[in-house]
């Protein structure tokens, strides 16, 4: 069965049972700071089920694009060695809200599946919650009783905690769970081995389809469980695994979603599926992982070093070193297959045709940066030998740092031959670099306490007011390292919270005599959080809240002129510029959009006085709420990608023809608040993303009278009215002398060279030299040993300076000698270093070392002659 009929045929099903279709949520999540994707349908929901809102309609369902590539939920290793296992997929899905329970998820379940998929019902099987004693959890004897009416009890089997008790983190929702497994097995090997025994057993054909989850209790942080005030259904079902059941295959990757992709990469590699053991596990791994580059890319997660974009790179350079060493691509190919998935999944889940161009080049950017580092970095593993059975953490971590090998990548090309890695020496020297690059704070949050249960949500009023009267609703501890803060939640808000990139409020709240300030205001999922070092002395009280009315003022105008450079943006570069990040603060705004080369000076220009000369219009920023989306995006409104849309939006526009976005920021009333737009820099942050940053209003003025000060300065320094002729006359003055001085370079190194010739002592068929090079430039001699070596071959170079009253050793080896003699520069230069109270280190054909004792030079001479002519005899 075609899956685009599975789908309909599931949405069809629900809405028939009263439920509303929903649109899956970005594969990267926003405001959560538990999760960097989307790994379940019920993420979007979460909120509901923390009972922080009360959802709109009671049931719902979707398929949802997912991700699992770390933490509880990591499919990544089993990607491509077995048949079922993928990074991304779809997650289909229905939900109740306090509304149906466990009769009728189980009924609706069991009608879908064997009457309108038409599955065997004597392959099916199902579990649910056996119960736990040291929980106090009794047996979920309501699911038995619901199933025993549909299926023999000798097809419902007890599970564990671990299996049949779902969980939403370590605190939070959670619930007994019940599974529905099918067996694929033939009819030989089910006689042999019944199914009830091969049930969460791992086996690559009795596979769990579908997973209902009755969420009824609540996990405090103290590990106890409270009764949920609602009962709700969440229900998650992988469509891949469906499309193999419904069509009796035995992979995940025989369905129709991967022909098409399995196909491209046919003809890409000139090698077919089903050739051999690797090269099936080859092309499971490359065509699973360019759906989740693809999919997680069109959502905004672009690779990079930092956070979800880790984890995209990560992904991407797994599937290219498999292309690489199990295919024979040695040029970039997953740019082209991205293609392939676009097409499969373009009518499903729209946003990826318009990006599909974005999305290709990012990725071949990607893969030619790692390509060139891959052939090296496999190179040096070869060069470490395979002679252990552990690798050291040193090694892994250089391949990490130097080469750009995630640990899992270089832990799978370590399996492949047997050998394990060191990675608690790893996390260490990781851990080392981090506390280098950055003080991380821990952060530790304790249970909210909830002073007014019967009040969900905040009522947000900040767009027209800048102050409220409000009670807490509830508040938690937080410890940053040793230092308490407090998150508080309030029933009514005028603080924004930082959202689509534009930061938070901060101010403060009154309680009588009481001011304590806000230093923070933030989203949890949904909820708008106010950060605070106190909390009132009166917490039960109306307090009084107020935001920095005058900070607030300067991010308005920042975020406004954000609007216009991103449509200045697609006037002067096309259309195919879109938003894929910012920050709007008080003090700057950065915009990060699609574009994939330099922008040039005169097109700054441009830019800049498109949008200065909507500055001075004076245009009317014009803002509609709850506007429905389908009629904003006919409208021209362009969106975030990534971000998540309700069916109502808010609309921003500043002149319709020339600026519309969806928005939920703050705005100035007209274009003329801003004063005056100027950007700073214009620069590319990752594969096909450039950054600007610019300035506006009083931080524009102050800019340009610090520019007027300088050019000022610069006049009287250079005692001229024309900067641009005099500093053009003090470089050519440059450029003349530099050609003199490496003039008198090579001058000073031909007389060096000549002298260091006729001191040269041959031994067979050896060239060692021994001099003392007093106080000449370090990169001098270290040029003519380079430069000798490839002359002489056969060299040994000991080199002794004296610059800054501080010795330095240098000393080269040519490469056959180190390997013929077993020569080590590191070790011998570290045994002369001795005699200048000093250390060193390098390379085997190559090391420098550095000390304190001038003195200990002809020592140093004496031992280097005494210490080869000894080598050279032997």
């Amino acid at each position: 069965m075609d899956t685009k009929k599975i789908r309909q045929i599931f949405f069809d099903f629900f809405q028939e049972k009263g439920h509303m279709i929903v649109d899956s949520a970005p594969i990267t999540v926003q405001d959560d700071p538990t999760l960097m994707f989307t790994n379940a349908g019920m993420n979007q929901f979460k909120d509901i089920f923390l009972g922080n809102i009360k959802s709109k309609t009671k049931r719902v369902a979707n398929t949802q694009k997912c991700l699992r590539v770390s933490g509880k939920h990591n499919d990544l290793e089993e990607v491509g060695v077995d048949k079922y296992h993928h990074t991304m997929f779809e997650m289909l899905g229905n939900w109740s809200f306090g509304d149906y329970f466990k009769e009728d998820a189980i009924k609706w379940a069991w009608e879908i599946l064997t009457k309108k998929y038409n599955l065997d019902e004597s392959r099916l099987y199902v579990t649910i919650f056996g119960g736990d004693s040291s929980e106090g959890l009794s047996r979920d004897l309501q699911s038995y009783d619901y199933w025993k009416e549909i299926v023999d009890e000798s097809k419902i089997i007890d599970g564990s905690k671990k299996d049949n008790f779902w969980e939403m983190g370590d605190t939070g929702p959670c619930g007994p769970c019940s599974e529905i497994h099918i067996d694929l097995r033939n009819a030989k090997e089910i006689e042999k081995i019944p199914t009830y025994k091969l049930i969460n057993k791992d086996h690559p054909e009795v596979i769990e389809i579908w997973n209902l989850v009755f969420i009824e209790f609540n996990r405090k942080k103290d590990g106890s469980l409270n009764n949920l005030p609602e009962k709700h259904v969440d229900t998650g079902m992988g469509l891949e695994r469906l499309s193999m059941a419904i069509d009796s295959l035995k992979s995940t990757y025989d369905t129709n979603i991967f022909k098409s992709i399995i196909t491209s990469l046919e003809n890409i590699s000139g090698k077919k599926y089903g050739e051999s053991k690797d090269i099936n596990i080859a092309f499971r791994v490359i065509c699973d992982h360019i759906r989740a580059i693809v999919f997680t890319v069109s959502d905004g997660a672009i690779p990079s070093n930092n956070k979800s974009g880790y984890v995209v790179r990560r992904i991407l350079r797994r599937a290219v070193r498999y292309g690489y060493s199990t295919l024979n691509l040695d040029k970039p190919f997953l740019n082209e297959l991205s293609e392939s998935v676009i097409n499969e999944y373009k009518n499903i889940f729209k946003n990826l045709s318009g990006q599909k161009k974005f999305i290709m080049e990012v990725i071949l950017e990607e893969e030619k940066a790692f390509l060139i580092t891959l052939e090296k970095g496999l190179r040096r593993i070869k060069e470490h030998g395979t002679t252990k059975n552990i690798v050291s953490g040193e090694l892994v971590f250089e391949l990490y740092d130097t080469f750009g090998f995630p640990i899992d990548l270089t832990e799978l090309i370590f399996r492949e031959r047997g050998i394990e890695i060191d990675k608690d020496k790893f996390k260490e020297l990781l851990e080392l670099q981090r506390k280098r690059s950055r003080n991380v704070l821990k952060s530790v949050s304790e249970d909210w306490i909830y002073l007014k249960k019967e009040k969900r949500g905040t009522l947000f009023i900040g767009y027209e007011k800048n102050k409220s009267s409000s009670e807490i609703i509830m508040y938690r501890e937080v410890k940053l390292d040793d230092k308490v803060m407090y998150d508080i939640v309030f029933d009514t808000t005028p603080f924004y919270p930082e959202s689509g990139g534009q930061v938070g409020d901060v101010g403060y709240m009154i309680d009588g005599e009481e001011k304590v300030n806000i230093i923070k205001t933030y989203k949890e999922n949904d909820l708008i959080i106010h950060v605070s070092e106190n909390l009132p002395k009166s917490i039960e009280n109306k307090i009084q809240l107020k935001i920095d009315k005058n900070r607030r003022g300067f991010i308005s105008k920042n975020h406004s002129a954000t609007h216009l450079l991103h449509a200045a943006l697609r006037n002067v570069l096309g259309d195919h510029v879109s938003q894929k990040g910012s920050l709007v603060s008080e003090n700057i705004l950065r915009f990060d959009f699609s574009h994939f080369s330099k922008i040039d000076s005169e097109s700054i220009d441009k830019i800049s006085d498109i949008v200065n000369d909507k500055i001075v219009e004076n245009i009317k920023v014009d803002i509609q709420d709850d506007v429905n989306i389908k009629e904003a995006k006919k409208r021209g409104a362009t969106a975030l990608f990534g971000e998540k849309y309700g069916e109502k939006v808010r609309v921003v526009s500043i002149d319709e023809k020339f600026s519309i976005e969806l928005c939920g920021g703050t705005h100035v009333k007209n274009t003329s608040e801003i004063g005056h737009f100027k950007i700073l820099s214009e620069s590319s942050i990752s594969s096909g993303v450039r950054r600007i940053e610019a300035i506006t209003s009083i931080e524009s003025d102050k800019f340009s009278k610090k520019e007027s000060r300088l050019i000022n300065d610069l006049k009287l320094l250079l005692k001229t009215n024309n900067i641009l002729e005099s500093v053009s006359s003090l470089i050519d003055k440059n450029r003349s002398l530099e050609k003199e001085i490496i003039s008198n370079n090579n001058d000073r190194k031909k007389h060096l060279r000549d002298k260091v010739l006729s001191l040269v002592e041959k031994k067979d068929d050896v060239n060692l030299i021994i001099h003392n090079f007093k106080n000449e430039k370090m990169d001098l001699v270290k040029q003519l040993a380079f430069e000798l070596e490839n002359e002489k071959k056969n060299m040994i170079f000991l080199g002794v300076l004296s610059n800054s009253k501080k010795p330095i050793i240098l000393l080269m080896i040519s490469k056959n000698l180190c390997e013929k003699m077993s020569l080590d520069a590191n070790i011998i230069i570290n045994k002369l270093a001795t005699h200048i109270k000093g250390s060193g280190g390098g390379q085997k054909f190559l090391a420098t070392a550095g000390g304190k004792d001038i003195n200990g030079i002809d020592n140093v001479i004496k031992e280097g002659k005494s210490l080869f002519a000894l080598l050279l005899n032997n």
